[in-house]
């Protein structure tokens, strides 16, 4: 008898603006199915629904695409989202079940990636990389100090699986290391070494570079409010490569322009993708902004879509996949 064959699926691949999708090695798990990457940067519900008509697989990038009822119930021929990382706040999980769509999402996550990124972004407000570089290309000379990191005080809001790092990075440099966390958390800070502010007032007032690593929840929506940016030094600096909702809404740009805190450097927005430069934190010479970018990095994209595409490919062929639904009654 002749094995059979899985069966050749249409997979669609949305929101690749940056074109390095096709481009991993895992990208490869996919063979032998028709697949098309879309580079489409937020497009309108009339176009997803145009171009998203006919997959049977989707393979959702982080969450970019929100995928709710409305646009499920024009995807007559989907029978899977297989998410990129562990996040599916995009996903109306309840409507895929209802509609017969099995929904997965992966396992792995990358801290140190995002933690390099938080750093990275200090290093270029602090020492002003960006400015100095352009300065010299015109042949010009700064007329500014570099700040030195010494002795400040690193506050990290959330000694999770990123914040550890970012805290152990700070340490290195001779960083005062200040912690503002649960108990169970801040034991484990104190058992790091690292210090636990008495409250979340001398938390802020007392950090010179504010690190924000909290995961974002219901109960760590708007944990920032403009009280906690007030109580900053004018001269510090905070770090957002979290979640941007994390802020009260507006808290940060009216912050900044009452001058405390007086920098930001950010990765993350209310909005995304940002789009010509429509942002006020990119009109304001006191923050600086990146993309989104924390995790485009090989082995990070690699480890997420490749987990994501064997996810898909075993679906395909009729085997197990790990779904965040088990109770669907898949489409046939």
């Amino acid at each position: 008898m002749h094995a059979k064959l899985a069966p050749i699926m249409k997979i669609l691949i949305p929101d690749d603006y940056h074109g390095l999708v096709s481009r991993l090695e895992c990208f490869g798990k996919l063979a032998g199915h028709d697949v098309t990457v879309l580079r489409d940067v937020a497009p309108s519900f009339e176009t997803l629904v145009e171009k998203l008509r006919d997959a049977e697989i989707i393979v959702a990038v982080r969450e970019r695409t929100e995928f709710t009822r409305a646009l499920l119930e024009q995807l007559p021929k989907l029978k899977l989202i297989a998410q990129t990382g562990r996040s599916a706040h995009a996903i109306d999980v309840k409507a895929c079940t209802e509609l017969g769509i099995a929904v997965c999402a992966g396992s792995h996550a990358s801290p140190y990636t995002v933690a390099e990124h938080t750093w990275a972004l200090i290093f270029a407000s602090v020492r002003r990389i960006a400015e100095d570089a352009a300065l010299m290309r015109q042949g010009k000379w700064r007329d500014w100090f570099s700040v030195s990191l010494r002795g400040k005080t690193l506050g990290v809001y959330g000694l999770g699986k990123i914040g550890e790092p970012v805290a152990a990075t700070g340490a290195s440099f001779g960083m005062r290391v200040l912690c503002h966390a649960r108990e169970a958390t801040a034991a484990r800070a104190r058992a790091l070494g690292y210090e636990v502010a008495t409250s979340k007032q001398a938390f802020f007032e007392q950090s010179d570079v504010l690190s924000v690593n909290l995961r974002m929840s219901e109960a760590t929506r708007g944990i920032i409010t403009a009280a906690d940016l007030a109580h900053m030094k004018p001269t510090a600096l905070i770090v957002n490569t979290a979640r941007a909702e994390l802020f009260a809404p507006g808290v940060l740009v009216d912050a900044l322009n009452k001058g405390c805190p007086g920098f930001a450097a950010t990765d993350v927005y209310e909005n995304e993708p940002v789009q010509n430069g429509d942002h006020p934190l990119l009109k304001m010479p006191n923050a600086i902004c990146t993309p989104h970018s924390a995790w485009l990095e090989p082995g990070t994209y690699g480890a997420y879509f490749g987990e994501a595409f064997e996810q898909a490919a075993a679906f395909a062929a009729g085997g197990a996949v790990k779904l965040l639904n088990p109770d669907v009654v898949r489409r046939t």
